[in-house]
């Protein structure tokens, strides 16, 4: 659902302006403390659409002073990333001890759940995307590490060619239909991801594969574990998926399945599964045909389940030399 909030302070009696333009910040992004120099002309234009898990913003304000202190993160408990494209004029972000001075194409990202100070010097306008955390697959030490530094196009990488495609995906965004709508606002944060670990010295792609694989690994008893169900849990289209895993040389489902045999496989040697039923080891893996385990057993280590469970049984500690699965980079399927 697209949901428009606009606040302008011109038509506002002067008197009124700080505390209605406070409000307008606090009840579109986070709670904040706004704060103007006496004597000095300002205004305030906020327009704001709220996109399903993602919200545009575009602030035009100062000169001033955008708080966010310890009063105010333990009141507003919201915990999202904002993420400043400075568009006009100059800002001044400083959070976790470090000052990103922001100047017209540059973007910087801050986290809700700590304090920060934005200083606006001059008039300026700068568009603000507010994203729930979990959408940029970080952990919380890389988040605290990427806060008030400056990604800037010109120094190149994924930043140049990626930052005008984030400006193209925004605009589209707001104009699309409710379902493109959220297929784009994954896309951007999708992104914003990319960014964010070039940024922090990671390689993307590398961080990512390990995060997916690592949830598969903990997911292979679940019989609805499909390519896009992982595309969904991590935020990311089912085309990039699939991309990811052939360039491992390998599909989403050969990866899954040889996992899955994997540890089959070495259930069935332990002592402690020695009278459990091969239809419910297959089953507690994933597989709910056990003629179909049994098949792909045979396949991929040269002897059914049966087999290599008394071959397990009589080599007591020593386990017989027989196949391994392939590897993670070649196809088993």
């Amino acid at each position: 659902m697209l949901t428009a909030v606009t606040c302008s302070t011109r038509d506002l009696a002067p008197g009124d302006r700080i505390a209605s333009w406070q409000r307008a910040l606090s009840r579109t992004f986070v709670e904040v403390e706004v704060t103007v120099q006496p004597g000095r002309p300002w205004t305030g234009e906020l327009a704001a659409e709220r996109l399903g898990t993602l919200q545009i913003a575009t602030e035009e304000f100062g000169p001033g002073t955008i708080l966010r202190g310890a009063r105010s993160v333990a009141a507003d408990p919201r915990g999202h990333i904002l993420v400043r494209r400075q568009l006009d004029g100059t800002a001044l972000l400083l959070q976790d001890g470090r000052t990103a001075e922001l100047h017209p194409g540059h973007l910087a990202f801050h986290d809700a759940r700590r304090p920060f100070r934005i200083v606006l010097p001059e008039p300026q306008r700068a568009r603000i995307l507010m994203v729930p955390r979990a959408l940029l697959r970080l952990e919380e030490g890389q988040l605290r590490s990427l806060t008030a530094g400056v990604v800037d196009t010109a120094d190149g990488g994924a930043a140049a060619l990626l930052l005008p495609l984030l400006d193209g995906l925004v605009d589209e965004v707001t104009r699309a239909t409710a379902t493109r709508r959220e297929q784009l606002a994954r896309t951007v944060a999708e992104i914003l991801a990319t960014v964010a670990l070039e940024r922090i010295g990671e390689r993307p792609e590398s961080a990512l594969w390990e995060r997916i694989t690592a949830s598969v690994r903990a997911r292979l008893g679940e019989t609805g574990l499909t390519p896009q169900d992982i595309a969904d849990q991590h935020a990311i289209s089912l085309r990039y998926l699939h991309r990811l895993f052939q360039r491992q040389g390998t599909t989403v489902g050969a990866w899954v399945r040889t996992r899955r045999l994997e540890a089959a496989h070495e259930e069935l040697a332990r002592p402690d599964a020695a009278h459990r039923p091969i239809a419910t080891v297959a089953a507690r893996w994933g597989f709910t045909s056990p003629s179909h385990f049994s098949r792909a057993f045979r396949e991929t280590y040269g002897m059914s389940p049966a087999q290599w469970r008394g071959a397990a049984a009589g080599a007591g500690a020593t386990e017989p030399a027989v196949p391994r699965p392939p590897t993670p980079g070649t196809r088993s399927d």
